[in-house]
């Protein structure tokens, strides 16, 4: 065959991967890579690397909230330790909020476990520690039943040698103590804003995203500190204005797709409610119920406006509470959401009329 046909082919190949690369959700594609590329968690990431020198890595346990980066830290470990040609054979990941039984740990985890390993060859370890045991990797390990928890115990001791675990959950309290006090327990801390920020604008000037000041911000507060959450938010909305000229993603774009009500409507809702005026109240509630607003989402809002607002007073705030509170329950339960906002909003303004 002739060098010009090679050529084509390799070239082909080429556009098939990047076409791969540009069709992953951005939460893969932008996942850390090593260890340094992981956001705000310092004293994980620290010790974690002084471990990663000596290859000597203990049963570890890394708790905390979704999207602060558990998954990602551990995978990127791994990835330093074996390299990419050892990390299919030598890590067993798994999702135990699907695989939560102890007919699992008993068949899959221990068959895996039990394993010796092969020897590297000599270019992996000239360039990675590779130490002489596996890993596997248990997420979402507090759905387990305590019977699989105990039954892993058993496991974690018998196997020790040849492999490591390393459990990772968002509640720390359902892993049992016996199991839990036999790991190196690692907290991933929330984000805090300017870490979040930062990767978020990384994340869009990687992706060539145009937005108005305050987006990210924006995205950032609906998703509460998950990244992964904020990020997924960020590229449906990159989506959904893909086709508009210039394609600019808004305040507007991003409330819709998230489902949450914007600031505007939620001032002129309280602004309503502080004048008073029955007749207004229900003009702004059918307005809402007519534009498609969640009831809960709306609900939601106003707590957030009227507990985290220091102009009002702690008796009104406790009574507020109460209120919203009331509504909440009757909209989870399958109330009627037009009833139940203009019921919550009525009540509020009589807490006003009475000075509270």
């Amino acid at each position: 065959m002739s060098d010009g046909f090679f050529a084509k082919r390799q070239k082909v190949t080429h556009a098939q991967s990047l076409s791969i690369e540009d069709s992953k959700p951005w939460v893969e594609k932008y996942r850390p890579k090593k260890l340094e590329d992981v956001t705000a968690q310092d004293h994980a990431v620290t010790v974690l690397r002084k471990t990663l020198k000596s290859a000597n890595l203990p049963h570890m346990l890394f708790y905390g909230p979704p999207g602060t980066g558990k998954t990602s830290t551990i995978l990127a470990l791994t990835k330093e330790l074996y390299g990419p040609n050892l990390t299919k054979s030598r890590v067993l990941e798994l999702n135990a909020s699907d695989e939560r039984g102890i007919a699992i740990v008993r068949d899959k985890i221990k068959s895996f476990a039990r394993l010796t390993v092969s020897k590297p060859s000599a270019s992996d370890l000239e360039n990675y520690p590779c130490p002489p045991y596996k890993i596997i990797i248990l997420d979402e390990a507090d759905s387990m039943t305590s019977d699989a928890q105990s039954a892993l115990r058993r496991t974690m001791e018998n196997y020790s040698n040849v492999t490591r675990f390393c459990l990772i959950c968002n509640y720390v309290t359902r892993i049992i103590d016996p199991l839990a006090s036999r790991c190196s327990k690692f907290r991933f801390k929330p984000l805090d804003s300017s870490n979040a920020i930062s990767r978020l604008k990384y994340v869009a000037s990687q992706e060539s995203l145009k937005f108005d000041d305050g987006v990210l911000e924006k995205v950032l507060d609906i998703s509460q500190g998950d990244l992964r959450r904020a990020i997924m938010l960020l590229q449906s909305s990159s989506k959904l204005v893909k086709h508009l000229d210039p394609p600019l993603i808004t305040s507007l774009a991003v409330d819709e797709l998230a489902g949450t009500v914007p600031n505007e409507l939620i001032d002129t809702l309280t602004t309503k409610i502080a004048s008073m005026d029955f007749n207004d109240i229900m003009s702004c509630v059918a307005s809402l119920e007519r534009s498609g607003w969640s009831g809960a989402a709306v609900t939601n809002q106003l707590h957030e406006y009227y507990i985290n607002n220091d102009q009002f007073a702690t008796r009104f705030k406790n009574a507020v509470s109460w209120i919203i509170f009331d509504s909440d329950s009757k909209l989870t339960n399958g109330g009627n959401e037009h009833i139940q906002l203009a019921n919550l909003a009525i009540r509020v303004a009589n807490l006003y009329r009475k000075g509270m």
